[in-house]
């Protein structure tokens, strides 16, 4: 990990717009401002998929704001873990850096119904990645 005592961690996508951004909006949300969160996407749509925003407004996680980001190689560089979804060649690697690749089904062009369950299993996946950077609640 960096020298800081706050790890970053980057969400890797093609277009920045529904996974990455679900996954982001969780760490950040169950990370209690422990962790430094980014995203980004080799190609960034224009908006974040609203299947994605109306899903994860149901559990009271407004994106609504958040706009796809580019995936810039120096965000790479200054994150401790990098968590690619399916970006395949698109995605820069450094040597040195913590890779994870999440398997997740794509919710492109469906609706809130598909993401839900990809939603479920994003907030699973970040769960465990705070008890591997060993990020807790403070009393």
């Amino acid at each position: 990990m960096s020298t800081s005592t706050v790890p970053s961690v980057l969400f890797g996508r093609v277009h920045d717009a529904d996974r990455s951004q679900m996954a982001a909006a969780f760490l950040a949300h169950l990370g209690w401002d422990r962790v430094l969160v980014r995203s980004g996407g080799s190609a960034p749509a224009d908006t974040v998929n609203p299947a994605v925003v109306e899903a994860l407004a149901e559990v009271g996680i407004d994106i609504s704001a958040e706009v796809p980001k580019a995936l810039t190689a120096e965000a790479v560089q200054v994150s401790d873990v990098v968590i690619t979804m399916g970006c395949g060649d698109a995605c820069q690697y450094f040597l040195g850096k913590r890779y994870l690749d999440w398997q997740l089904a794509d919710p492109a062009g469906q609706g809130v119904h598909a993401v839900r369950p990809i939603r479920v299993e994003v907030e699973q996946l970040v769960c465990g990645l705070l008890v591997e950077l060993a990020v807790r609640r403070a009393a």
